[in-house]
């Protein structure tokens, strides 16, 4: 006779073969192939966000301080995603990620160059963490046990870079918020495109693009809100994305 008990075991168990079989074969060729990419995407770009907290901090020595507790934090997340590869004895394809970045550096680096800090936190602070965010976000549910945990360790401090960039910018946004609009117009449809690029990839992993760029697009909305544009200039800002 089954108890109460005995059927709560069960379908926990139930639940948890059911999830089991929705994730991807992490130990197959084509899994691997996609993984090399998608995970040199994660070690680049938290190398690029150590490096542009650093700049930052050059535009903005009041926060030097805390920027480079945040560019820390980056290097940490790095070394945890290096490990993610490692436990599935994959290597990272850099070049690839590198030349993924490469036009969004060029416009942080330009930006640094003309003292643009509102471009810069922009770029940083709100696109790249937002995208990350909502990219770890899918990842995580269909992630393999050891980068699933480190994963979720690093999605919360993600929140503390993304909260750094709407604060400076909520209250400056009386000054900004031109740079702002005209930065977004170049940077946003960036992100699409580098989706994108990576949707084959990011399917085989089991992360659906169209489930990605939602994420994303709300994510990014939220952080908008969050700096006290309304309704009408976010959605204005956000065309850009399907332009």
């Amino acid at each position: 006779m089954q108890t109460l008990e005995s059927n709560k075991n069960a379908n926990l168990v139930a639940n948890a073969e059911e999830s089991s079989a929705n994730l991807p074969d992490f130990t197959s060729d084509a899994y691997k192939d996609a993984y090399s990419r998608i995970n040199a995407i994660v070690i680049e770009g938290e190398q690029e966000a150590y490096d542009n907290y650093i700049s930052i901090a050059t535009l903005l020595p009041s926060d030097s301080e805390e920027l480079t507790k945040l560019a820390k934090m980056e290097l940490k997340h790095k070394r945890g995603f290096t490990a993610c590869g490692k436990n599935l004895g994959v290597q990272a394809d850099m070049v690839f990620a590198k030349e993924f970045f490469s036009k969004l550096h060029g416009n942080f680096q330009t930006a640094l160059a003309n003292k643009n800090l509102t471009t810069c936190l922009l770029i940083q602070a709100i696109l790249i963490e937002a995208f990350a965010i909502s990219a770890y976000h899918v990842y995580i549910r269909v992630a393999d046990p050891f980068a699933k945990k480190i994963t979720q360790g690093v999605v919360n401090d993600e929140y503390l870079h993304l909260n750094y960039g709407e604060k400076w910018l909520k209250d400056n946004l009386h000054t900004c918020k031109n740079e702002l609009i005209e930065a977004n117009k170049v940077n946003l449809p960036l992100i699409k495109k580098m989706l994108d690029q990576v949707a084959e990839d990011a399917s085989i992993l089991s992360m659906d693009k169209e489930e990605l760029m939602e994420e994303f697009m709300i994510a990014y909305q939220d952080a908008l809100l969050e700096m006290g544009l309304d309704n009408r200039e976010i959605a204005r800002m956000a065309m850009a994305a399907i332009v």
